[in-house]
């Protein structure tokens, strides 16, 4: 937390900038950005949280500056962060996903990918910094394990990850149990079986 600014680590060479004016307030009120708010900054977001963000420019010495002025980007609540090596996200025109299994993804183009339950209703009038905090029910814990296991699978075997590959790739999961999923002959198996899929249906 610095003055009128973030400094966020996105896995680039240089910290990235997020700065005040680039976020929205708690209530999504539209105003110029006064001493009370940058009194009230770590109130907002301090050391140790995770934000989604979207890029919203580069500066000549390499350091991204960050956004989270829409709904969909900021302070992420419960759920698990893989990181993966950035060149197995495929590029898409979105990178929010709610998967039928239960589970939403967000897929950072930086490799780290995050896992959460799929939000009942969306806390539009929060500004993207109330995080909930209610416990998640076993079943929810249950996909989001097998979901994080297959990644972590489909990224030994160099596979692009998207939404339809790893949603292929958790069906073809489901007879084994989520403790075994991370053995080798068992990883190669689903992964297989998906690869299988991808060109099947690319066809």
């Amino acid at each position: 937390v610095q003055q009128r600014r973030w400094k966020v680590d996105t896995q680039s060479r240089l910290d990235s900038v997020l700065l005040l004016s680039s976020v929205n307030l708690p209530g999504g009120e539209l105003r110029r950005r006064s001493a009370e708010d940058e009194l009230a900054m770590r109130g907002y977001l301090q050391e140790g949280d995770l934000i989604s963000a979207e890029v919203q420019a580069v500066y000549s010495d390499g350091a991204l500056s960050l956004h989270t002025r829409s709904l969909k980007y900021g302070k992420l609540g419960q759920g698990v962060l893989v990181q993966v090596p950035p060149s197995l996200i495929k590029r898409r025109k979105t990178h929010f996903y709610n998967l039928p299994c239960g589970a939403s993804i967000i897929l950072g183009n930086n490799g780290f990918i995050w896992l959460y339950p799929t939000p009942e209703q969306t806390e539009e009038e929060a500004g993207g910094f109330i995080t909930n905090l209610e416990p998640v029910p076993l079943a929810d814990r249950e996909v989001i394990s097998r979901l994080r296991n297959c990644i972590l699978a489909l990224s030994s075997q160099k596979m692009l990850l998207y939404d339809t590959s790893i949603l292929y790739c958790y069906e073809a999961s489901l007879p084994h149990q989520i403790k075994n999923l991370l053995k080798l002959e068992v990883m190669e198996d689903i992964v297989m079986e998906t690869r299988q899929r991808l060109v099947a249906q690319e066809g």
